[in-house]
């Protein structure tokens, strides 16, 4: 490949041919397969041509701007959905806060009423303890007389 010949597309546009088909390029004096005395680097557009890009140049705007339009939205919508979700963790979090504290007041409450019940049967122990040794004590004086009677009965002679 030389910088004289160019292949594909230039190619063409150089050997008399151009661009864009008949209907859309050219200003009609030529024809396609017709050879040109010189190459023209840039086909000449004739008012179709014109009116063509104009009008592809609209719809690339217009596409454009449904694009833009388009990332707006979708935009709107993911702020309204963290706003959305804000709302509602903050709501959840209200909402935790109230049963935690609710949750609170009844262990309070439970362990206040267990705590009532233990204090109850400590005491009710404590009085069961003072008679077991009450009752230790005096069979502790029943085995001592036992023992001073046995004793007694052990060194009596045999008359």
């Amino acid at each position: 490949m030389s910088r004289e010949e160019p292949e594909g597309p230039e190619a063409e546009a150089a050997a008399g041919g151009s661009l864009f088909p008949a209907e859309l390029g050219g200003d009609g004096s030529s024809a396609r397969g017709e050879e040109q005395d010189r190459p023209c680097p840039e086909p000449a557009l004739g008012p179709r041509s014109s009116l063509y890009f104009a009008s592809l140049d609209a719809a690339v705007e217009g596409l454009q701007q449904r694009v833009q339009d388009i990332l707006r939205r979708l935009n709107g919508g993911r702020e309204e959905a963290h706003t959305e979700l804000s709302g509602v963790r903050d709501s959840l979090l209200l909402k935790v806060s109230e049963l935690t504290e609710q949750l609170e007041e009844r262990l309070f409450h439970g362990y206040g009423f267990h705590n009532g019940l233990i204090q109850e049967r400590l005491q009710a122990l404590g009085e069961v303890l003072e008679r077991v040794e009450g009752v230790q004590a005096e069979l502790r004086r029943i085995c001592c007389s036992v023992e001073a009677v046995y004793q007694d009965l052990c060194l009596q002679p045999e008359d």
